[in-house]
C-alpha cells in the first residue's frame, strides 16, 4: 500500500503538525465556501460525522480534524452521536443522514455487523459512507480511513510494556467495549505474538477487562485488576479514555512505579501523568490528521473522484496523496511513541 508522497514518515508528520493542529481548527468549519460542490454539482458538500460517543477526547479531536478539510473544501459538516458507545445508540443518527440525503456519513463503527442494515438504507439514498477509526464489515461501506496497520498497534504496544516490565510478569488488557471493532482486533494480534514470539515467553496476559470507553468504570476496572491480580507487572489499555482512567487511579495508588501503563493515549491527556512519573510511554497517531483524511475521502467519493476501487488516488490538503489499498482501506500511516523527553512538543 503507498503511503502520501508529501510526508515522508508517519512521525515526521505528527512532529511537524502536531504544534499547530488543533488551534488551526476553527468551530466554523461548516460554513460553507464557493469551492464546494455536491455529488450532483450543486451546492455544498453536506456531511455528517458520527463518533463513537460524544465528549471522548479523542473524537474530539478527530472532529476538530474534520472540520479542518470542511473549511478547506468548502463543505457543510455536522457531528452527532449518542453519550454511550453502542451500536444501537448509532442506528438512528445513520437513519437521520439517510432521511436527510446528505452528501456523506463519516463514522467510528461501535460494532462490525450491527449498523450494516442501517448504512445500507444510507447508502441506497445515496450516501458515501467512510469509515474511520473503527470498521464495519468492508461490504458495508464505501472506504475505511485506517489509523495504522492493526499489526502496528498491537505490536507498539506490545514492545511498550515488554521494555517497561523487563520482559517479563503478568499483564492485563483494560479495552474499550467488548464489541469494539478496533479493540478487539488488536488484543487478538496481541495474544497472538504474545504466544508465538519467543521474546515476549515470559510474559503473561492474564486478564482483559472492558470499561466501555466510559470513565468511572475504566478507573474502577484498573482498581479490580490491581484487587484480582497482585503480581500485575503492567496494563496496555488501547483506548485514550481507558488509559488516562487507569493512569489517574496509578498516580495515586501504592501501584504508581511498581505496575507499568501503556496503550494509547493523547499527550493533553497523560502530560500530567508522564511528567509524575505514572507513566513512562504510550503511543497514539495524530487523530486529528485521522478527521481530516476522513472527510477528504468523502469529499473524493461524492465528487466521483474515486470510487473506492483499489489503486484509487486522491489529494488531502497538506497530507497530500493517498492511494486507496485492498478491501477499500486507505491508511494514514504508523503510531508514535510519546515519552518525558517529547510530550512537551504536542497539543492535542
Amino acid at each position: 500500500m503507498k503511503f502520501h508522497t508529501r510526508r515522508p514518515t508517519a512521525l515526521a508528520a505528527i512532529l511537524l503538525t502536531a504544534s499547530v493542529a488543533l488551534t488551526a481548527c476553527g468551530d466554523d468549519g461548516g460554513d460553507g465556501g464557493d469551492s464546494g460542490s455536491g455529488g450532483d454539482g450543486g451546492g455544498a458538500l453536506s456531511m455528517t460525522m458520527l463518533p463513537k460517543n460524544l465528549g471522548n477526547p479523542y473524537f474530539d479531536t478527530s472532529t476538530k480534524g474534520a472540520e479542518k478539510a470542511a473549511e478547506e473544501l468548502g463543505a457543510e459538516i455536522e457531528e452527532v452521536g449518542p453519550e454511550a458507545a453502542s451500536p444501537d445508540a448509532q442506528v438512528s443518527y445513520i437513519n437521520t443522514v439517510a432521511q436527510q440525503g446528505q452528501d456523506a456519513l463519516i463514522l467510528s463503527a461501535n460494532d462490525p455487523e450491527a449498523l450494516c442494515d442501517a448504512i445500507d438504507e444510507a447508502r441506497s439514498a445515496d450516501v458515501k459512507v467512510v469509515t474511520f477509526d473503527a470498521d464495519t464489515n468492508p461490504e458495508c461501506r464505501d472506504l475505511f480511513v485506517n489509523q495504522a496497520t492493526a499489526e502496528g498497534i498491537a505490536a507498539k504496544q506490545l514492545e511498550l510494556i515488554s521494555e517497561q516490565i523487563g520482559g517479563e510478569g503478568e499483564i492485563a488488557i483494560l479495552s474499550a467495549s467488548a464489541n469494539a471493532t478496533n479493540q478487539n482486533a488488536w488484543i487478538e494480534m496481541m495474544e497472538t505474538e504474545l504466544a508465538e514470539n519467543p521474546d515476549y515467553a515470559n510474559i503473561e496476559l492474564v486478564d482483559t477487562v472492558y470499561g466501555d470507553d466510559e470513565d468511572q468504570k475504566s478507573f474502577d476496572q484498573t482498581e479490580a485488576l490491581l484487587q484480582n491480580h497482585p503480581d500485575l507487572k503492567g496494563i496496555i489499555s488501547p483506548t485514550t479514555v481507558g488509559i488516562a482512567a487507569a493512569a489517574r487511579y496509578l498516580s495515586d495508588s501504592d501501584a504508581k512505579g511498581k505496575v507499568a501503563l501503556t496503550g494509547l493515549g493523547t499527550p493533553n491527556q497523560m502530560r500530567e501523568y508522564v511528567e509524575n512519573g505514572t507513566v513512562e510511554s504510550f503511543a497514539l497517531w495524530n487523530p486529528e490528521d485521522l478527521g481530516f483524511l476522513a472527510t477528504y475521502a468523502a469529499a473524493a467519493l461524492v465528487n466521483g473522484d474515486i470510487s473506492g476501487e483499489e489503486g484509487d488516488t486522491f489529494e488531502a490538503g497538506d497530507l497530500g496523496e493517498f492511494e486507496v489499498g485492498a478491501d477499500g482501506v486507505v491508511l494514514l500511516g504508523e503510531p508514535f511513541t510519546f515519552n518525558a523527553d517529547n510530550i512537551g512538543d504536542f497539543d492535542f
